[in-house]
């Protein structure tokens, strides 16, 4: 019999399972393979993209803040110094990944979430944006504590000002980045700042540093500086000034104090004020140092370097006769008057009274040319060379462009423009003996040589001569100073308005130094706009500037030159108290 059973169906499927093993097997031995050479190859071959690709996801460059340097005054002082603090930032497209703790997170921030969820959708294509800046490093502590994802910290450095706004005007203030932004932080910014580091670490799954690996570039600190203000004076000039503003109802003020000898700033003080330390007060309107950048014109205080110009002649000294009668002169259609008119009077008399009679004649009698190069070289029309941030050149028109209506009104402050930080250079140069130094705001440990821009004899007149304004019968009556003699002038100036000159709008002004025979510190007030009934600078700036020099004197521990006006008995107490 034929067995109708056959092996060929079941032999046909065993070698077709064996048919696709095999290539089971080949494509796993291919597999295998090409780990095996890929492995090689990445071991072996490779380019360190492997190595970058890991440094991407695990490390990142550090910024290391460079610590600003600190401005003290000239005794050491602190006025500005940095503290530390923390800002939060973050990588969008990992904070969006765990997109449920952005409520936590805008909670410790004290922000909505709606604010923290546009910040994070809008910048997806970024990798660091800053949420806050400069907190707290005991809060932003609690944001770390929270560990989200993609949420970082970096330290960096805030400003702050001890003295708050009686130093706003001089040292200005920093940005959030810490780059000086007004005053004397923007003046040496280049010597504070330093230079900023940084460094590469290893960060873990969170995005935390567990490990540096090596320094990128060194952290350069920020010189310090110590400056020319004596805080002390500086504290004093802010508390007179700022009770003369209100006291008289003033619009503002400026006072500024100067070292004679050295031709370093002191103080510097303006009303209103702000405080640096305050964001929200850093308004143009308030933190402009009005001292170095507003622009006025002088009057009466500008007298003394006019009336030098004619001592520098030789045809004026203190007792030459001016005769100002019948108290009023015309020049072209203008006619000119004195309140109180003096008659025939020595200079020391037209000084005293502040005849613009006198004065007018005494101008006109000059060169146009005379005049102005000795107000020219008393450093009108030009920067004091303190480097003070925006600092006025002010406006001394040429003497070609002058008629006699012009050298008339300059003669008594009008018809040129200056800055009080001018005037107080001017007045240092006479109480120096001529001398012009450039006006520092650096303190100065070796002696400023100067150059000579006036004869000697002829600043040692004029000093003498603007006693009088401070005597019993002068205008500056109220600028004496018990136990000191007092040499200045007194300006009280209308302000133009509508093309015309004001009956109601006054700057008021007083310049000098002390003490007159020996000249230390020069100074300069300035009240713009009294509005409380007294206008006169009289009243209004020569107390202030008592008030003032009083004071810093006697801090300085400058020797009285005139004891002999002291009551007996206040020079006894004087010795006796410790």
């Amino acid at each position: 019999m034929i067995d109708l059973r056959s092996n060929e169906p079941k032999n046909f499927a065993v070698d077709q399972f064996r048919s696709r093993l095999r290539v089971v097997y080949l494509l796993l031995g291919c597999a295998v393979l090409g780990l095996v050479v890929r492995s090689a190859d990445l071991q072996l071959f490779d380019d360190g993209s492997l190595l970058k690709e890991g440094k991407a996801r695990f490390s990142r460059v550090a910024k290391l803040a460079a610590h600003r340097g600190t401005i003290y005054d000239r005794n050491g002082e602190p006025l500005a110094i940095s503290t530390p603090v923390d800002s939060v930032w973050i990588n969008p497209e990992e904070l969006n990944q765990v997109a449920d703790q952005i409520p936590k997170l805008a909670e410790a921030l004290n922000r909505e979430p709606k604010w923290l969820e546009q910040k994070v959708s809008s910048n997806l294509d970024r990798n660091f944006v800053y949420l806050l800046r400069h907190m707290n490093p005991k809060d932003a502590a609690q944001v770390k504590a929270l560990n989200i994802p993609g949420v970082y910290l970096q330290r960096e450095y805030r400003r702050y000002y001890p003295a708050g706004e009686v130093t706003g005007h001089i040292l200005g203030f920093t940005n959030l980045d810490h780059v000086g932004r007004e005053g004397l932080e923007m003046a040496y910014d280049r010597r504070l700042s330093g230079t900023s580091g940084a460094k590469l670490v290893i960060q873990d799954r969170l995005g935390h540093s567990v490990e540096d690996v090596e320094s990128l570039r060194p952290t350069t600190p920020g010189q310090d500086l110590k400056t020319s203000i004596d805080i002390r004076i500086q504290y004093l000039a802010y508390r007179e000034l700022k009770k003369a503003i209100q006291d008289q109802r003033a619009v503002s003020g400026s006072a500024i104090v100067i070292d004679v000898q050295t031709g370093e700033v002191l103080a510097m003080v303006n009303q209103p004020s702000y405080n640096p330390n305050d964001p929200e007060q850093r308004d143009a309107s308030t933190y402009r140092n009005r001292a170095a950048t507003d622009l006025m014109e002088p009057g009466s205080i500008m007298k003394p370097f006019v009336a030098a110009a004619g001592v520098a002649t030789g045809r004026y000294h203190a007792d030459t006769i001016i005769d100002t009668s019948p108290g009023q002169v015309k020049v072209g259609i203008k006619t000119f008057s004195d309140e109180h008119p003096v008659g025939a009077a020595p200079l020391t008399t037209i000084m005293a009274k502040s005849s613009n009679v006198g004065m007018t004649k005494l101008a006109l009698d000059l060169k146009p040319e005379q005049m102005w190069t000795t107000l020219d070289a008393f450093g009108f029309g030009r920067k004091t060379g303190s480097g003070f941030p925006g600092e006025s050149a002010g406006r001394l028109p040429n003497f070609k462009q002058w008629r006699p209506i012009i050298q008339a009104t300059m003669s008594f402050g009008y018809g040129l423009q200056v800055t009080p930080l001018q005037l107080a250079q001017a007045y240092t140069i006479l109480g120096a003996g001529g001398i012009s130094r450039p006006l520092t705001f650096e303190k100065v440990d070796a002696q400023v040589q100067g150059v000579r821009v006036i004869d000697q004899s002829v600043a040692h007149e004029m000093v003498k001569i603007m006693q009088s304004v401070v005597s019993a019968e002068g205008t500056g009556n109220a600028a004496s100073i018990l136990g000191y003699q007092v040499s200045g002038k007194t300006g009280t100036a209308r302000l133009a308005s509508m093309g015309s000159y004001s009956t109601a709008r006054y700057v008021a002004s007083f310049g000098g130094v002390v003490p007159a025979s020996n000249p230390r510190l020069a100074a300069v007030v300035v009240i713009n706009e009294p509005r409380n009934g007294n206008y006169y600078a009289s009243l209004v700036a020569a107390p202030v500037f008592s008030n003032i020099l009083s004071g810093a004197l006697r801090l300085l521990a400058v020797t009285p030159d005139s004891l002999d006006e002291v009551p007996a008995a206040t020079i006894v107490q004087t010795e006796v108290t410790p």
